[in-house]
Formats: C-alpha cells, structure tokens, sequence
C-alpha cells in the first residue's frame, strides 16, 4: 500500500503556522508528500526546503488574491497539491499548516487505510478533531468546533477540495462516503501568540470578504483577545511528540476559568441529545457514513 501526504502553505512564518509539524507529524506513513508553497511574504519556501525529509516535493505556486468568496482559494490551492499526487498512491493524507496527527495514533489509521484500501464503498476516512484554543491546556467545549473531517482520500476517483479546503466531494457535487479513521487531529489554530493571531485574524478575512466588510467588522488592535469564548475545557491528554518544542518555546500566558463558562440552552440540549442517542442535532456533515 502506498500513501501519499498533501498540503499547502504561504506565509507561515509571518502568521505563526506549525507547518513543519504538521507535516512531520505524517511524514513516517507516507511515501511522498506534496507541499504547494505559494508566493509569500516570509521565508515560508526556505522553511519548507529546511525539513530533512526526502519524501517532500515542493511544488511552488501563485495564489489568486481576487478570490474572496468563501476562502475559495484555500480549496483551489489544496487541489494544486493533490493534482501532483503520483498515480500508483492508494491513499492521500490531507494535512493543513495548524493541524497535527499523534503518533500514537499512526497504527491505527494504517490499520484503517489497510482495511478499506479495496473497498470501493469507502471513499476516504473521517477524523476526529480536538480543537485547542488559547494555549496548549484548554478545548473549545461548544458546538461552534466541528467535530470530525475528512482528511483521507483516495485518488483517481474524481474527488476535489470543498468549499473553504475544509472537506471534499467528488465530481458531481456528491458526498463522499467515509468510514471512521480511528485516528484524531490536533488543531491548533486558534494557539498562537496574541499579536500573532491577531495579525492572522486582519488578513485571514481577507479570503472571504471585501476591504471595506473586513474595516468594519474585524477589530484592529495589536493583540487578539482570546477573553471572548463561551466554553473551554481543560486538556488531559498528550500533544505529538512533533510540538513538544513549539509549545516549550511558547511565549504567552493564557488561563480560563471554567466556572465562568456559558454554554447556550441549545447547546445543552445538542449536548444531551448526543450522550443518549449518539447524534448531534443540526450538525453539519460534508459526508456519508458507510
């Protein structure tokens, strides 16, 4: 079985992304991993060339900035990794710059790839997702975080990035249809220093709205606020092995007092929903289960 890793970047230096992380943090499954570098305003394509792997192939592109409906640039420059794909891969794992699988969870997504690798039903794997906020202690705790996403897919079989890069579809507008991954993603894109993600916040908006919508409604100050969340939960589990360093080196304090959490009477009700029936009410799903 052959398997292939894919992802994109520009300016990670400049907005704080743990690209070399993420991209590490698949590196032991894969045969090769594509990495589209666009046209950035850092040292982003020396960064990516510093990674000491020969499985990585840099393919350098240009992004189209006029694209600002829906951050549908983010998709076209996914399926821009994707097209480089070799055709002999059984599998492509998705990974975008803030998002970070475990090791400990490397056996059992090969066992998974393994197992539906023949399984023309199975279209790609769905992961879990922990969505850290803050720092590296706390969980986003409401139904604002998306739970699971597909981040395994076979090639050769007409899929394309969706929307935002956030899932896929195959050709058609047509869901695919996943199996569980087994296997959960760290998401630490709402981990970066104040300023840092401050800075990201002006100019990731960019990507979705005009001037003058991102003037009146992005807040300009030197530092994020991160002060303004309804409800976080402390982090008892293990960050990969890959982030050890990043968040050693981390250079910002951010405490949260879970007594002062607001959770929303709907929120309660979804959650209550979900502990005795095993769905989540209203939940948006870009796939169909198997």
């Amino acid at each position: 079985m052959k398997i292939a890793g894919f992802t994109f970047v520009r300016n990670a230096i400049k907005f704080d992304y743990p690209i070399v992380e993420a991209i590490l943090s698949i590196e032991p499954l894969c045969h090769e991993i594509i990495v589209a570098v666009g046209n950035s305003d850092d040292n982003t394509l020396d960064l990516i060339k510093s990674i000491k792997s020969s499985k990585i192939r840099i393919v350098e592109t240009v992004w189209d900035d006029t694209l600002r409906e829906g951050g549908r640039v983010l998709a076209i420059e996914t399926d821009k990794a994707f097209a480089e794909i070799s055709e002999d891969i059984d599998w492509a794992i998705y990974i975008q710059g803030d998002e970070v699988l475990h090791e400990q969870d490397h056996q059992n997504l090969y066992a998974q790839l393994l197992r539906y690798k023949a399984d023309n039903r199975v279209d790609g794997l769905l992961f879990d997702y922990k969505h850290f906020y803050g720092s590296y202690d706390y969980l986003g705790a409401s139904t604002r975080w998306y739970r699971n996403e597909i981040r395994a897919v076979k090639p050769n079989i007409g899929v394309k990035s969706y929307r935002d890069a956030q899932g896929f579809r195959k050709y058609g507008n047509k869901k695919l249809t996943v199996a569980k991954a087994n296997a959960s993603i760290h998401h630490y894109g709402w981990v970066k220093s104040p300023r840092a993600q401050q800075l990201k916040q002006e100019n990731f908006h960019k990507m979705w709205h005009k001037d003058q919508w991102v003037e009146e409604n992005v807040i300009k100050s030197e530092t994020f606020d991160y002060s303004g969340i309804d409800a976080l939960v402390r982090f008892e589990g293990t960050h990969p092995k890959v982030m050890q360093e990043r968040i050693l080196k981390s250079n910002w304090v951010f405490s949260h007092d879970l007594s002062k959490n607001t959770v929303k009477f709907k929120d309660k009700f979804k959650f209550l929903i979900e502990k005795f029936f095993g769905f989540r009410p209203g939940e948006y799903q870009n796939y169909k289960m198997k």
